[in-house]
């Protein structure tokens, strides 16, 4: 399987300006291809990778106002088209929604890196067009001729470079008795059927509620600063504007960065307990979100990523995972008798069975139900 290292780079002013300039440039070809893309759509004719690829390099590169695009990799400008090409393949497979422009604002900063130019020596990376670029990891970088899809990346404080390459699975050996069947909620990150507690929702600790507090107070800050300056209907931007804006940029980063590394801790934690077996739900995470009055919570819990990286992490240690279907009622489930109750109120914390009698936490109830998701099919 591929697995990627993300490692931090230190690049001079020099650099830094051309690394910028490749994320816009990156940013513009994609924009440019997306609109000739649904011009052609409109004109009846079939777009396609290749043509749009072909027109811009005849066209746009060739005019004298935009000399600048040579200021960097070719490869940049080539990687965006087979970007745009790969978002409207997912979006024909309903994986996900249709190719929106990218805007300078709201658009994460990234380009792709020649990967046949990538050469790691001394603490440093050669990186196409740029120049021998310092970076900082822990890793092990292994010295191979070619890197799966290496790209930069800025997150509003560090230039990142993050990289793939072949590895072999790891030989774990597995607990076969061991099955794991995880919940995930809104009060508790997850509830897991082997663990006495369950993994806690990160966004309610003190540090978080600082944070989000912080972020309150400077939006507050930033949108008063726009009405003081507001002129003839629209808004002048002033340094003090643009230095508030940065910090709530870095707010967010720190909140991003949390919730991550908690959820990276929570996986590693199932892991290694070394299952045979992940059972998980198959949540409607876009329906979820329609709920107005959860939605706010639902993304802050990050359970697409859980899921994410539960996958690949089961997967490098060959550990067997599986998702239930989407209509399996597994909180309605009796786990100790196996009947099923009709009706189960979202407010009904505790599940109590009219069969049996037993009477348990409803999150922990629907993860042991999961934990014999398998054995019920079987």
């Amino acid at each position: 399987m591929i697995k990627a290292i993300k490692i931090r780079l230190f690049p001079t002013n020099e650099q830094e300006i051309l690394m910028r300039k490749s994320c816009g440039i990156a940013r513009f070809a994609y924009n440019w291809g997306l609109a000739r893309w649904e011009e052609m759509y409109q004109q009846g004719l079939v777009p396609t990778k290749g043509a749009i690829k072909k027109e811009f390099n005849q066209t746009v590169k060739r005019l004298d106002e935009f000399k600048w695009l040579y200021e960097v990799s070719a490869q940049v400008t080539a990687q965006a088209f087979e970007d745009l090409n790969q978002a409207y393949q997912y979006f024909f497979k309903g994986i996900q929604q249709k190719p929106q422009f990218k805007t300078k604002k709201r658009a994460r900063k990234s380009f792709y890196v020649r990967y046949d130019a990538l050469k790691f020596k001394d603490s440093t990376v050669n990186i196409e067009k740029i120049g021998k670029v310092k970076y900082k990891t822990n890793y092990k970088i292994p010295k191979l001729n070619k890197y799966a899809n290496p790209r930069c990346s800025f997150d509003g404080k560090y230039w990142y470079l993050a990289f793939g390459f072949e590895q072999d699975e790891n030989k774990v050996m597995l607990d076969k008795s061991l099955h794991v069947g995880i919940d995930l909620g809104i009060k508790y990150l997850a509830v897991v059927n082997c663990l006495e507690e369950p993994i806690e929702n990160i966004n309610k600790t003190a540090e978080m509620k600082r944070l989000k507090k912080k972020l309150i107070r400077l939006q507050r800050q930033v949108s008063r600063k726009y009405e003081m300056n507001k002129c003839e209907g629209s808004f002048v931007k002033t340094k003090n504007i643009l230095k508030t804006e940065q910090q709530i940029k870095l707010v967010y980063r720190r909140l991003t960065n949390i919730r991550t590394n908690h959820i990276h801790q929570a996986t590693k934690a199932i892991i290694k307990l070394k299952p045979a077996c992940v059972v998980m739900e198959h949540l409607n995470i876009r329906g979820m979100l329609k709920n107005k009055y959860l939605a706010g919570a639902i993304q802050e819990q990050k359970l697409y990523e859980f899921i994410r990286q539960m996958k690949y992490k089961c997967t490098f240690d060959g550990i067997e995972f599986i998702q239930a279907d989407r209509f399996y009622s597994s909180s309605k489930i009796c786990s100790n008798c196996g009947v099923k109750k009709q009706k189960l109120k979202l407010d009904e914390r505790i599940f109590t069975c009219d069969i049996c009698g037993i009477s348990i936490d409803r999150d922990k109830n629907a993860s042991i139900n999961l934990a014999n998701y398998k054995l019920r099919l079987n």
